[in-house]
């Protein structure tokens, strides 16, 4: 393939979306906020951990055209990863969608077993029927079909997903220029009651960077023991937007799985001393 040809195929690739993602790069230090291109003014990712979402007021479609509250894959029981997307976006929201089935397939849980997911198309012009034909490509694609329990395609009015988006820091709009929709690139991770208690940057994750979010959403409640222990060594770093190892923690268990072994050593230590004291 000529150079040129090859440019402008990845021209061609950039959608309004992933075009946001690339700002930061695109806009020297020194300017300022009303710099930013118009239709990326207003366009982002509030942190907002900690938030209540709506989940027993917000209700949607189904992919199969019925209404559902959203608190219906809540349960109290498992957490839930909400991603915000539209099914027609010709690019971001693919990428998205891909990265996550990509950072689950060795992820030895499944949707519906240990989580949820849910996706919300920010197109209140969207169909049901849209949302059940990208539901059934993505399940194809990540190759476990018993996940259709477990993640659900949902479309819905301006009003609830306006709602929804506010609520966990999700900020876009509809380009009329260009006949898309602004937005950034995130996952959010929701504990059992709806509250938010991480958001995932970007469009492609670690498998350890998600199973460290689900344990964390879940505080603890989900994976083996070992699971446990390793999130117990890792923190979220806000400054990378990545899980790193904590230095101190891991000294910490060092120390007292030192204190356990010896203190195991010293019982059947005086347990010898006292049978031989006995038979002597």
């Amino acid at each position: 393939m000529k150079l040129s040809g090859f440019i402008q195929k990845s021209l061609t690739a950039l959608s309004v979306g992933a075009l946001f993602l690339s700002v930061p790069v695109l806009v020297p230090h020194s300017a300022r906020a009303t710099e930013i291109p118009a239709q990326l003014q207003d366009v982002g990712i509030d942190e907002k951990s900690g938030a209540q979402v709506s989940i027993r007021d917000l209700v949607f479609r189904d992919e199969t055209g019925a209404e559902v509250r959203l608190d219906r894959y809540f349960g109290g029981k498992k957490p839930v990863i909400l991603s915000l997307v539209y099914y027609q976006c010709p690019n971001l929201c693919n990428f998205l969608l891909n990265g996550l089935v990509d950072s689950m397939k060795p992820l030895a849980w499944t949707p519906g077993q240990k989580f949820e997911i849910v996706s919300i198309s920010i197109d209140p012009r969207e169909t049901p029927a849209l949302a059940a034909a990208k539901k059934e490509a993505y399940l194809r694609s990540y190759g476990r079909p018993e996940a259709s329990s477990g993640w659900h395609f949902l479309t819905g009015t301006q009003d609830q997903i306006s709602r929804v988006a506010r609520e966990v820091g999700f900020k876009f709009k509809y380009d009329e220029k260009e006949k898309q929709f602004a937005h950034g690139a995130a996952l959010f991770l929701l504990t059992p009651g709806g509250k938010l208690s991480r958001t995932l940057y970007g469009i492609s994750w670690q498998e350890k960077e998600l199973r460290l979010a689900l344990l964390e959403a879940s505080d603890g409640k989900i994976g083996t023991v070992i699971d446990r222990i390793v999130l117990f060594c890792y923190r979220y770093n806000p400054d990378t937007r990545k899980y790193s190892l904590t230095l101190m923690k891991v000294m910490q268990a060092g120390g007292a799985g030192t204190v356990l072994v010896f203190g195991a050593f010293l019982m059947v230590f005086w347990r010898k001393q006292r049978r031989n004291g006995k038979g002597s």
